[in-house]
C-alpha cells in the first residue's frame, strides 16, 4: 500500500510542516501523517507570527527556503515593525494573520511538492530495530517504513486539558490526545516529563465596545517576512488594547480555589514569560492593571483572540471576570480559554543536528523539544528535516553556530543546556544580536541554503549578491561624498546637533544620533535621487552596516576568538567519568550531551572554565 519513504513526519503543526518541506525540497521522498487533514498548520494559539526575536527566526527559516515567510506574508492582516526606537539589533516584524487563510496557504504550498504525501491517522508507535528507526506504526496497526522519522508532536503526546475542575484528554480543543509513543520511547531508555501551556477565550467582535480601547494600527510602510515577492497588503485590520482593573481581579480571585494550576492537578511547569491572567495576578499582586491586546482573527470573520487573558480558571469566573474589562462590558464567548498538559523529552538527549543519542535516524522538533512559540516549533522543524535528508544521505549534518542565527542560538541552548520550562526566544539569549539581524538573515543563511542543493535558490542567491554589491556601492558613495554646510545645517538644527563648519563626509553626518537615511534624503534632494534607485531591503542594509560599523567589528572579532574553540574537536570516545580533575557535575554533564568540541562544552551549564582548562590539556590542545 505504501511506498518506503525517506523521510516520515509525525504530526503537521508549525515545525511538521517546515520538516515536510524541507525535506522534500532538498530531493527525498516524504510522508506527513497528521490525526486530521483539516487542521494542517494550524494556529492553535494567537493569530500572529513574528515578535521580538521571533519575526527574526521567521527571516531566517525564509533566508533557509523554508515558507513560514512567504505563509505569513500571504494571509497579513496587520504588520508592525517592534522595537524601531532602539537600535537594529532590535528591530523585529510581528504580524498578524488571518487564522483560516494561514493554514489554507500553507496546505496548499504542500500539496504543490511532489514529493510530498500525505496520510491521516495517529501514530501510538515507531519501528525500532537495533538501534535504529525505520519506520511507524498506524493505530490501524499499518507499518509504514522509512529512513528516518521526524516526530513533530506539539501538545499532544498525552495531552490533558484542564477548564477549572473540569480535566479531558486533548491536544487540543476538540482534538483527542496521542497515546503510545511516550511510553515506547521510555521503555527504550529516554527520559520524558510534562509542560503546561495555556490559551485565553476567544470571543465575539461584534459584541464589543472598541471606542472604549486604544487603538493598535499597523505601520503606515507595510514590511514583509520573506525575501521572496510575496504581496504586500493594502489595508489592515487594526488591533486594539484594554486593560484589566482590581474589579476583574477580584472577579478572578473567586475562582482561585477551583483553580487547577492552585490546588496541584497541574504538575507541569508553564512559560515564565506568558503567564495565564491568574498566575500573573498572584505573583504580580502589587500591580493594579494589566495589559490586554485584542486581536483579530482574521478578514471574514467576528472571533476576537484575547491576548493577555490565557486562563484555566472555570468559564463562568472567565466570562464573568472578562465582563468588567472596559469594552467587555457586553461580551459574548464563543469558547473559555484552557491550560494542557502534555510531554515533552528534554533536548539534551539530542545531537546538535536534533537526532537522538539513543536511536538512530529519529529526529525531534518543536514542542517534543520543550519550545514554545510557532517560530522556535518551525526552525526546529526546518533544521530536523534537513538534517533528516542530509543524514540518509551520509552527509555532514548542517549545524548553525550561534553566530550564524538566532536559530543556531536555540538549538544549541536546547541541547547544551536543556529545559525544564517552555523555552522561547528573546534577543537576549544571543550574545552577538548585531549580526543576528532581521534585514540580513538572507546574506547570513542564503548561501548555506544553496549550498545544500535546496530548490529554487539560485535566483534568491543571486538577489543576495546584488544586494551585497548594491549596499557596498552606497557605502561607498556615502564615503566619498562630501556634505556643504549649507545644504545640511538648518537640517541638523532641527534635531539639536552641531551644524558643520566645513564640508564633511555623508558617512560621517549618517552616524550622528537622530540621523537616519530617510530624514537625511529629505534634507538632500540629490541624495534622494541618488538613493532612489535602490529598494528599501538595501538601503536597510547599507544604513545599519555604515552606523554600527564599530559595533560590527567588535562582534566579529568576538566570534573569531570564539570559532577556535569550535574548530577543536573533542573524541567521541572520551570517558568523561574517569577525568578526576573535571568537577562531578561537569563529568556527569560531559558524559550525558557529549559534545562535538571544545566551544559546545564551554556552553553546558556546569562546565566551568577550569574544567575547558582540563579537556583542552586531555585533548592535546
Amino acid at each position: 500500500m505504501f511506498p518506503k519513504y525517506n523521510v516520515i513526519v509525525v504530526g503537521a503543526g508549525h515545525a511538521g510542516c517546515e520538516a515536510a518541506v524541507a525535506a522534500a525540497n532538498m530531493g527525498s521522498k516524504v510522508l506527513l501523517v497528521t490525526m486530521n487533514m483539516n487542521t494542517i498548520a494550524q494556529m492553535s494559539c494567537n493569530p500572529a507570527m513574528g515578535g521580538v526575536a521571533k519575526g527574526q527566526i521567521v527571516r531566517e527559516i525564509d533566508a533557509m527556503g523554508g515558507y513560514s515567510g512567504i505563509v505569513t506574508d500571504h494571509s497579513l492582516v496587520q504588520f508592525r515593525m517592534l522595537n524601531m526606537s532602539k537600535g537594529p539589533a532590535m528591530w523585529s516584524p510581528r504580524a498578524q494573520n488571518d487564522r483560516m487563510m494561514f493554514a489554507a496557504k500553507w496546505r496548499s504550498m504542500l500539496e504543490l511538492n511532489k514529493n510530498i504525501d500525505f496520510w491521516q491517522e495517529t501514530v501510538p508507535g515507531l519501528i525500532v530495530k537495533g538501534g535504529i528507526c525505520k519506520g511507524i506504526v498506524t493505530s490501524l496497526g499499518l507499518e509504514i517504513e522509512s529512513d528516518s522519522v521526524v516526530l513533530t508532536n506539539g501538545t499532544f503526546l498525552n495531552g490533558l486539558i484542564h477548564i477549572g475542575e473540569k480535566q479531558f484528554g486533548g491536544g487540543r480543543a476538540g482534538e483527542k490526545s496521542a497515546t503510545g509513543i511516550t511510553e515506547q520511547l521510555t521503555g527504550l531508555g529516554f527520559e520524558a516529563g510534562r509542560m503546561k501551556t495555556g490559551t485565553p477565550p476567544r470571543v465575539d467582535g461584534r459584541s464589543l465596545d472598541y471606542s472604549k480601547m486604544e487603538v493598535q494600527p499597523g505601520d503606515e510602510k507595510v514590511g514583509k517576512f520573506s525575501y521572496t515577492d510575496t504581496p504586500v497588503v493594502k489595508r489592515q485590520l487594526p488591533c486594539h488594547v484594554t486593560y484589566t482593573s482590581l474589579a476583574v481581579h477580584e472577579a478572578l480571585k473567586e475562582g482561585f480555589d477551583r483553580s487547577p494550576m492552585f490546588n496541584g492537578r497541574i504538575q507541569g511547569l508553564g512559560p515564565r514569560y506568558c503567564p495565564s491572567i491568574e498566575d500573573k495576578i498572584n505573583r504580580f499582586a502589587d500591580k493594579d492593571s494589566h495589559q490586554l491586546f485584542v486581536e483579530p482573527e482574521g478578514w471574514d470573520t467576528c472571533e476576537i483572540y484575547v491576548n493577555g487573558f490565557s486562563s484555566s480558571l472555570p468559564e463562568d469566573v472567565q466570562f464573568k471576570a472578562l465582563r468588567k474589562v472596559p469594552g467587555f462590558e457586553q461580551m459574548k464567548m464563543f469558547r473559555p480559554g484552557y491550560a494542557i498538559e502534555y510531554d515533552y523529552f528534554p533536548p539534551t538527549q539530542l545531537k546538535m543536528n536534533l537526532e537522538t543519542k539513543l536511536i538512530k535516524n529519529l529526529f525531534f522538533a518543536g514542542q517534543i523539544n520543550g519550545t514554545t512559540g510557532y517560530e522556535e516549533a518551525a526552525c526546529q522543524g526546518l533544521m530536523a528535516g534537513i538534517n533528516a535528508h542530509l543524514s540518509i544521505k551520509e552527509q555532514e549534518p548542517l549545524i548553525l553556530k550561534r553566530s550564524d542565527a538566532y536559530i543556531g542560538v536555540l538549538v544549541d541552548d536546547l541541547v547544551n543546556k536543556g529545559t525544564n520550562e517552555p523555552y522561547r526566544m528573546f534577543t537576549s539569549r544571543a550574545e552577538y544580536r548585531i549580526l543576528l539581524r532581521q534585514d540580513n538573515a538572507d546574506v547570513r543563511l542564503t548561501p548555506i541554503a544553496h549550498n545544500l542543493g535546496m530548490v529554487n535558490m539560485d535566483e534568491r542567491l543571486d538577489r543576495v549578491k546584488n544586494k551585497i554589491e548594491n549596499a557596498r556601492i552606497i557605502e561607498r558613495y556615502f564615503d566619498d561624498t562630501s556634505i556643504d554646510p549649507n545644504l545640511i545645517n538648518g537640517f541638523l538644527e532641527s534635531l539639536d546637533s552641531a551644524p558643520l563648519k566645513q564640508k564633511v563626509k555623508a558617512k560621517s553626518i549618517l552616524s550622528r544620533p537622530n540621523v537616519t537615511l530617510e530624514n537625511m534624503r529629505l534634507a538632500l534632494p540629490a541624495l534622494n535621487t541618488y538613493l532612489s534607485q535602490y529598494d528599501d531591503e538595501t538601503l536597510t542594509s547599507a544604513e545599519v552596516t555604515m552606523k554600527y560599523e564599530g559595533y560590527i567589528r567588535k562582534e566579529q572579532e568576538m566570534v573569531e576568538k570564539m570559532d577556535r574553540f569550535e574548530s577543536l574537536r573533542l573524541d567521541d570516545a572520551f570517558d568523561y567519568k574517569s577525568m578526576k580533575s573535571l568537577s562531578i557535575e561537569a563529568r556527569e554533564k560531559l558524559h550525558i550531551i557529549r559534545p562535538r568540541t571544545i566551544g559546545q562544552a564551554s556552553r553546558i551549564s556546569g562546565v566551568s572554565p577550569s574544567d575547558i582548562s582540563v579537556l583542552l590539556v586531555q585533548s592535546g590542545r
